[in-house]
């Protein structure tokens, strides 16, 4: 059809049972491209047809059921197989999300902490004097996106001052 173009998925990404905040923003991210988020967030029921369904009921319940079953795949086909066994039994991929969100993302208190955790390191970083700016700069942001990771703000200005603060004297001018 004109004006229409095709999209295809890269493969999704696998989860080993570490660093799950960013997994799941990437599987969530992945499911949306797929147009099958939805079927996870609000883990509806496919009802029955009813005697004499019409064409358009037939239409829209095979793929109100299609797509929860390729969301189901997806996140069973994403897994390591030592968390496949653990979560292969669930009937709604609800169930699937919201157990691997109970027992992999913590509670608060973890979090919390994990974010602590994350502003020490953020906090120790130091240009070396082999690194390139843009090096010590993406070192930097990748911590401040996996604080951002937990719901936590972390602004853009205190990683230019982190920069501005621990570069190193030869770039002194530059400033």
């Amino acid at each position: 059809m004109e004006g229409e173009t095709s999209y295809t998925a890269g493969p999704p990404p696998i989860f080993y049972g570490e660093e799950y905040e960013l997994w799941a923003a990437r599987m969530t991210t992945h499911l949306e491209a797929l147009d099958l988020w939805e079927t996870v967030e609000e883990n509806y029921d496919v009802p029955e047809l009813p005697l004499n369904p019409t064409v358009a009921q037939m239409k829209n319940h095979k793929e109100r059921k299609t797509k929860k079953a390729k969301a189901k795949n997806y996140l069973l086909s994403t897994v390591s197989k030592i968390i496949f066994i653990r979560i292969m039994n669930f009937k709604s991929t609800k169930q699937i999300w919201d157990d691997l969100r109970s027992k992999y993302q913590g509670c608060e208190r973890t979090k919390g902490m994990q974010v602590l955790n994350l502003g020490r390191e953020f906090d120790m970083q130091s240009m070396k004097e082999t690194e390139t700016i843009k090096g010590y700069a993406d070192r930097l942001l990748g911590i401040a996106n996996r604080v951002r990771l937990f719901g936590k703000d972390f602004p853009g200005e205190r990683i230019v001052q982190k920069i501005l603060v621990t570069i190193p004297k030869k770039y002194e001018s530059k400033i």
